[in-house]
């Protein structure tokens, strides 16, 4: 696999979508033991399930954070509740304290799954980028387009067909659809054939197979009836090739990508959208309404897929009544979008290529399975083991540093189960104090006040402001 263009991907994802192509090209290697024309559809889903099967160790701690985090935000929110409305720094310093506590107690960051996403992310941009430009990254694919796309490179107007237009019905179409995603490298191509070094000519093929790849049916059709406008016996002029033999290229071309790109009867490189499209078009007897039922399926089973999969995720568990109106504007977004993410996913399978909409069931039906594995493993976790663990493992690490252990504070062990409880029943205790207890409370207030305000400076100045600084100092030394 050369590294010129060809869609592949550069910038950060590079290396990334380097490791992913070769993986992907060892699966189409495998599977071509057992068939001349390994199924596209079947290596996806084998390439898919193996990336996230290797992020397993990545999702285990990222799932892991979520689990905590749904355990010990009552936690938070006690300690959020007892600070509210004071924005003293004393009042934040202990607040900041207490909440330190509470992540070193369940031994996670509150940076939380962070770096684990940063980590997967790369890698999941770079298995989408991959499977959409598999030509790129798997060289038995790449084959497949020459001859054809190197006479197309001498066929004298084949870039102004390309680039052009024509009318369908009252309608003027793109010969070839994809080429919008290719205008800047269409619009470089004039000067790589004037150039003529063999690089220039390499890179106008690349260009073409990209353009080519994202071909529809109809974009395919469309390139053969140029060919075949010109007559039989006609031979153009530049490249000496007959345009009998470039439709005879074309027609074996795409039979040749049909072979690789056959799935379970549907072609993935179309997309459900196109194919509903061209069915319609026909005459109502020759219409094959299995094919419609066919590619529906597949943004269908990407909603769904996609909706089992954000209910199994980790979610939280505190009450409406220990929930700020922030924490709850944020948790109905949070809903709203596990609503709405189905939905786009199915949105989109529509309209790309059937092949993504194979990629996208396929990884939500193997991030499932992970994710119930991933659940019973931390169902299976001692909550309290696991937090006495971390602070002897936190008060080690402070040790080394030269550092006293960390107080873990009461708001910090409190069992998470028992956090809502709690702050209901401190408010019912509050309510049952006796006249008598609150009127001890005044006279304590009383006393202390008549202390502080036992001297001869004027009340207010700044003489008493420091007597009082100097009596409150002598009555906690003593």
């Amino acid at each position: 696999m050369d590294l010129m263009l060809l869609t592949k991907q550069g910038g950060i994802l590079l290396p990334f979508a380097a490791i992913e192509g070769y993986l992907l090209e060892a699966i189409v290697w495998f599977l071509g033991l057992f068939s001349e024309y390994p199924s596209m559809g079947v290596a996806i889903i084998l390439f898919t399930i193996v990336i996230y099967v290797a992020m397993i160790p990545l999702t285990v701690k990222q799932q892991k954070f979520s689990k905590l985090n749904a355990k010990m935000n009552p936690e938070i929110q006690a300690i959020q509740e007892k600070y509210k409305g004071k924005s003293d720094q004393e009042s934040l310093t202990k607040m900041n304290q207490e909440t330190q506590s509470v992540y070193a107690k369940y031994g996670v960051s509150p940076s939380g799954s962070c770096l684990q996403l940063l980590i997967q992310m790369p890698i999941l941009f770079a298995l989408y980028r991959v499977i959409y430009n598999m030509p790129a990254y798997v060289g038995r694919m790449k084959e497949v387009f020459f001859p054809l796309v190197t006479n197309m490179t001498k066929v004298e107007g084949m870039l102004d067909f390309i680039q052009g237009t024509s009318t369908v019905g009252e309608k003027e179409v793109n010969n070839i659809s994809s080429i919008t995603t290719f205008s800047k490298q269409l619009g470089a191509v004039p000067d790589l054939l004037q150039n003529g070094s063999a690089e220039s000519i390499t890179t106008v093929e690349n260009t073409y197979i990209d353009v080519l790849n994202r071909a529809s049916t109809t974009d395919w059709n469309n390139l053969k009836k140029y060919f075949d406008s010109f007559g039989s016996g006609i031979v153009d002029t530049v490249s000496n090739v007959s345009y009998a033999d470039l439709s005879a290229q074309v027609t074996e071309t795409v039979s040749k990508l049909e072979k690789f790109n056959s799935f379970l009867g549907l072609n993935i490189a179309n997309s459900p959208q196109s194919v509903i499209t061209m069915q319609m078009a026909n005459a109502t007897d020759e219409r094959n309404y299995l094919m419609i039922f066919g590619v529906l399926l597949i943004p269908i089973l990407s909603a769904v897929t996609q909706w089992i999969n954000t209910k199994l995720m980790p979610q939280q568990e505190n009450t409406k009544s220990s929930r700020s109106s922030e924490q709850d504007s944020m948790m109905q977004s949070m809903k709203m979008m596990n609503n709405v993410m189905p939905l786009m996913s199915a949105f989109f399978c529509f309209s790309l290529p059937i092949g993504m909409g194979i990629y996208w069931i396929s990884g939500s039906v193997v991030r499932s399975v992970i994710q119930i594995c991933v659940n019973k493993h931390l169902d299976k976790i001692d909550i309290d083991e696991m937090i006495k663990k971390n602070i002897e493992k936190n008060n080690e690490k402070r040790r080394k540093q030269g550092l006293p252990p960390q107080k873990i504070t009461t708001n910090a062990t409190i069992n998470t189960r028992n956090v809502g409880n709690k702050t209901e029943s401190s408010k019912e205790e509050g309510g049952k104090k006796t006249a008598g207890d609150r009127a001890k409370v005044n006279e304590s207030v009383k006393a202390s006040t008549d202390y502080y305000n036992s001297n001869s400076d004027k009340p207010g100045s700044l003489a008493s402001k420091a007597a009082m600084v100097k009596k409150y100092n002598e009555k906690n030394n003593q």
